[in-house]
């Protein structure tokens, strides 16, 4: 499998998420999974403790102890959790937080301890000293963050610069052929200032697979048909003109390279500058070969440009204004201080 550089780390350029492991993934077939995926060139896995209460973190770590030196290990705190309880990102829970998921993962150290989402309740300030703090105490080699505003994330990175705390080298955000929102601020920022972008739902929480039909309500027992009104993958945010006009775009794209709808999709993100690695979270081993067939495609300039016409983010100023009028597109690489 072809690898990319994240921070410190060498990972694999597909990601492996393991948010159904433990729960509508069975434990036995969570670890085939994981041993396919390790055969295949596989090293990086994500989980967070929010996932089945920890049950996520529990199922990884019998495998683990088997593996441990062989694979690029990321999870995340944020949101509750019975242990340590509560919610939140104020610095004693951070540190709790921490602290229960090395124990669950049966591990010595985290390889990248994220943010899953800001924490107004708290200061940035407090809760970037306190991964400061875990990085410095060898719980966690390095620090990333996920689902934050551009503005919010460069403030975080700007802190870390003059504070000289250790820095997110990683965000991890919605990103996929029916969600092209970064691409207008938080990616060109991501790219300037060096951040390795790891897209969660690369398939648009299975919308990209093609089961889903116009006219007709999702299957029953699909992540979209057990999605309510305020989740992102909703089936009425996913089942619209535009988007059932990239995935027939895809269908035609899948049916002349001899691939999937599934594969077509990762590979355009495979190849958009700036994303390092999407997080695939399948929940059958057959699933995980499918999405497995993508290293290696490449897609061409034409075919790109066919999958990206129906739904791409809108225009938005400044950025219309800079590139039409002044030519002025992504800033080039930022120089940080450190």
């Amino acid at each position: 499998m072809q690898t990319a550089t994240l921070g410190p780390f060498t990972v694999s350029r597909l990601c492996l998420g393991t948010m159904l492991m433990g729960d509508k993934t069975p434990v036995e077939e969570s670890h085939r999974m994981l041993d396919r995926f390790l055969a295949a060139g596989g090293n990086f896995l994500d989980t967070a403790d929010t996932y089945s209460d920890g049950g996520s973190e529990g199922t990884l770590a019998p495998w683990l102890a088997r593996h441990r030196d062989e694979v690029v290990l990321a999870t995340k705190c944020r949101f509750p959790v019975s242990d340590p309880g509560g919610e939140g990102l104020a610095p004693d829970r951070v540190v709790k937080a921490c602290d229960a998921s090395l124990k669950r993962l049966g591990v010595d150290v985290i390889d990248l301890y994220q943010i899953h989402a800001p924490d107004p309740e708290v200061p940035l300030e407090a809760t970037l000293e306190a991964l400061d703090g875990l990085v410095r105490a060898g719980k966690v080699r390095a620090v990333g963050v996920s689902n934050f505003p551009a503005w919010l994330l460069a403030w975080a990175v700007a802190t870390q610069d003059r504070e000289g705390w250790a820095p997110f080298v990683s965000l991890q955000p919605q990103y996929s052929l029916v969600e092209r929102s970064i691409e207008v601020e938080i990616l060109p920022f991501c790219r300037a200032a060096g951040l390795a972008v790891i897209p969660w739902g690369p398939l648009g929480a299975g919308f990209l697979t093609g089961k889903y039909q116009r006219g007709e309500r999702p299957p029953k027992g699909s992540r979209i048909a057990d999605a309510d009104d305020t989740l992102e993958e909703a089936y009425e945010r996913r089942a619209i003109e535009r988007n059932f006009a990239v995935v027939d775009a895809a269908g035609e794209i899948a049916e002349a390279r001899g691939a999937t709808i599934p594969q077509v999709a990762l590979a355009w993100l495979l190849g958009t500058p700036g994303v390092t690695a999407p997080i695939v979270g399948p929940r059958t081993f057959e699933q995980l070969e499918d999405l497995l067939g993508a290293d290696g495609l490449t897609l061409s300039a034409d075919e790109r440009a066919r999958l990206e016409a129906p739904a791409g983010p809108p225009p938005m100023y400044p950025q219309r204004f800079l590139l039409e009028q002044n030519g002025i597109d992504d800033v080039p690489r930022l120089a940080r201080a450190g």
